[in-house]
């Protein structure tokens, strides 16, 4: 991978991982049209720029980072443990999964759901708009909504973005749960990589790999406020309707 390939998939790693349109169909079709082969040096890449991606979700959330915040982050936790655990159960079998088809499909099926469930969301004066004020309950039915990320092309952040708008969080706290419900999530399974992967580091561009973490980094951060901004004023139609036209794009290209 040279520098240019590595800062692409940075950029799309960093602006693709925190919004509700799966950043593994978007890798797809950056690597095919980069002429990136899938490999474990890769592989390692991979875990390099989630890593600056989880950094940058921390730093905006750092004010969280605090004692007084400590019965949030149990929340977190429980609607951790639904994926780690059928994750870890089913993993063999969900790499089984894994075809370009069916990122395509769960695009599409992901993208009408989103034009579903906005179609009849209504924003109530009892909504939850203080992340604190989040129940153990709606946690733990995020966390089950965000077991579906496990099929891939689903988009872990679309799933409990979903799950939160089911339960009764306005649209912004939605996102923002799943923001920091990533930081343990993604901070397992980067874990996990490095300890798999760690090797491949000793053969890579390391000058690549730098560049990449400070990219992804800066277009996550930017990303986020963002996307946070556009919840004050809009709904997840847009992405809906993205996520089915990108999908039929997938379709097209196999």
């Amino acid at each position: 991978m040279d520098i240019f390939q590595a800062i692409i998939i940075g950029i799309i790693e960093g602006f693709t991982e925190f919004l509700p349109i799966s950043s593994t169909g978007h890798m797809i079709v950056a690597s095919r049209f980069l002429g990136i082969e899938e490999s474990e040096v890769v592989k390692a890449y991979e875990v390099i720029i989630q890593l600056s991606a989880i950094f940058a979700v921390a730093i905006i959330y750092r004010d969280k980072f605090h004692i007084k915040y400590i019965e949030l982050w149990q929340k977190i936790i429980i609607a951790f443990l639904p994926l780690a655990i059928i994750g870890f159960i089913l993993k063999d079998y969900i790499k089984m999964l894994f075809s370009v088809e069916i990122v395509a499909i769960m695009f599409i099926v992901g993208g009408v759901i989103f034009l579903i469930v906005e179609k009849f969301y209504k924003e109530k004066d009892n909504s939850i708009k203080d992340i604190s004020d989040i129940s153990y309950k709606q946690s733990i039915l995020i966390g089950l909504a965000q077991v579906l990320s496990l099929i891939p092309g689903t988009s872990r952040a679309g799933a409990t973005i979903i799950g939160g708008l089911l339960v009764g969080l306005n649209r912004e706290m939605s996102a923002s749960f799943s923001f920091l419900l990533a930081i343990p999530v993604m901070g397992a399974v980067s874990g996990y990589d490095i300890l798999k992967h760690y090797s491949e580091f000793e053969n890579a561009n390391l000058t690549a790999f730098i560049i990449g973490f400070i990219v992804s980094f800066v277009v996550a951060y930017i990303t986020i406020k963002l996307f946070l901004s556009f919840l004050n004023r809009f709904t997840f139609v847009a992405f809906g309707i993205y996520r089915i036209v990108f999908g039929i794009f997938l379709l097209l290209i196999i």
